[in-house]
């Protein structure tokens, strides 16, 4: 049965799980508020800024108006980057009729709350028009999935009706989903592997080998699990698809935001000038002072993170960082706490 859903985001992960989701049968249609994009995407059938090789199906239909976008929508698939998900939730909130599953394709932390994406949509959309919230995450860059490259991911929600729809919705033959009961533990893996992909970059501009790769990746992963661990998540998840999956695919690809923003920072750029040239959003980041400042407050050894920090807030040098990272205390790697 064909289903409606509002894509919320015509970025590269909207418009490639847009395109997914009409490979499907189904009816996406791309929502932004930049007429020119939404212009291209109705006349040219293109997304050059984000996706430059894909032929967008005439059957995509994109608009500025989101009271359009929701209008008999079943599922709302939030792609927007954290720092604007409140007040997207709110403007969804205050238009939706009836009760949507709400699905979040975004990976990171809110500032200053330290909130996953899905309980600021839990805070902003009431109860009696949701129909469930699923976190969609793992091991998927949007320039693969758009060319049909294998890819498998997970549908987390503490509601399983709600992640076997969402299942449904996307399976197909080069899109495998897994549902998961743990959405706490599939976010916190999909925000914090952002931060240990800045440092990946960073090595790899700093001229470093695999060792260290592997190393930062395993260590990071130690960390990633510690936080998620204390806030509830079953550690059974970070060596899942949105765990360890989407750390290995974020960490060592160049299609990856987060490792190209590091890398530009291991060869001497400043953070301003990073995100100044990318063009696109670099969520790590951000999520890098949510996960500090939430470790600082359970009191949770987190050294990369907190030397990820440095550099990027506190004008450490990565490689006197890198330095101390390697010159500390020994410790047993059985049950490390750092």
């Amino acid at each position: 049965m064909k289903t409606k859903i509002a894509v919320i985001g015509a970025g590269s992960w909207g418009t490639a799980l847009a395109k997914v989701l009409e490979e499907n049968g189904h009816e996406p249609i791309l929502y932004s508020n930049v007429e020119e994009q939404i212009k291209e995407i109705n006349e040219q059938h293109t997304n050059k800024t984000f996706l430059p090789e894909l032929v967008i199906s005439k059957n995509i239909k994109g608009t500025t108006d989101l009271k359009e976008a929701l209008e008999d929508a079943q599922v709302v698939l939030f792609v927007v980057p954290t720092k604007v998900t409140r007040m997207v939730a709110k403007q969804v909130a205050e238009l939706l009729t009836d009760k949507v599953i709400l699905v979040t394709a975004s990976k990171g932390l809110e500032q200053q709350t330290h909130k996953r994406i899905s309980t600021i949509l839990e805070e902003e959309i009431p109860e009696n028009k949701r129909a469930g919230v699923v976190a969609l995450s793992g091991p998927s860059h949007a320039e693969e999935v758009a060319v049909n490259d294998l890819t498998t991911i997970t549908a987390a929600s503490s509601d399983m009706d709600a992640a076997e729809k969402i299942q449904q919705l996307f399976m197909n033959d080069y899109m495998r989903i897994y549902t998961n009961k743990d959405i706490v533990g599939v976010e916190y893996g999909a925000a914090l592997k952002n931060i240990i992909a800045l440092g990946a970059g960073a090595l790899a501009g700093l001229g470093y080998g695999d060792n260290a790769k592997a190393a930062l990746i395993t260590r990071g992963l130690a960390e990633i699990s510690r936080l998620g661990i204390a806030f509830g998540a079953d550690p059974l998840t970070f060596i899942g698809l949105s765990g360890v999956g989407d750390l290995i695919v974020t960490c060592t690809s160049i299609h990856s935001r987060n490792w190209q923003a590091g890398n530009m920072i291991g060869k001497g750029h400043s953070l301003d000038e990073v995100l100044g040239s990318m063009g696109m959003v670099v969520e790590g980041a951000s999520t890098v002072v949510a996960a500090y400042e939430l470790a600082r407050e359970k009191n949770i050894e987190m050294p990369i993170t907190e030397a990820i920090y440095d550099v990027l807030y506190n004008n450490a040098d990565v490689r006197e960082t890198i330095v101390a990272l390697m010159n500390r205390d020994p410790k047993s790697e059985a049950h490390s706490k750092d």
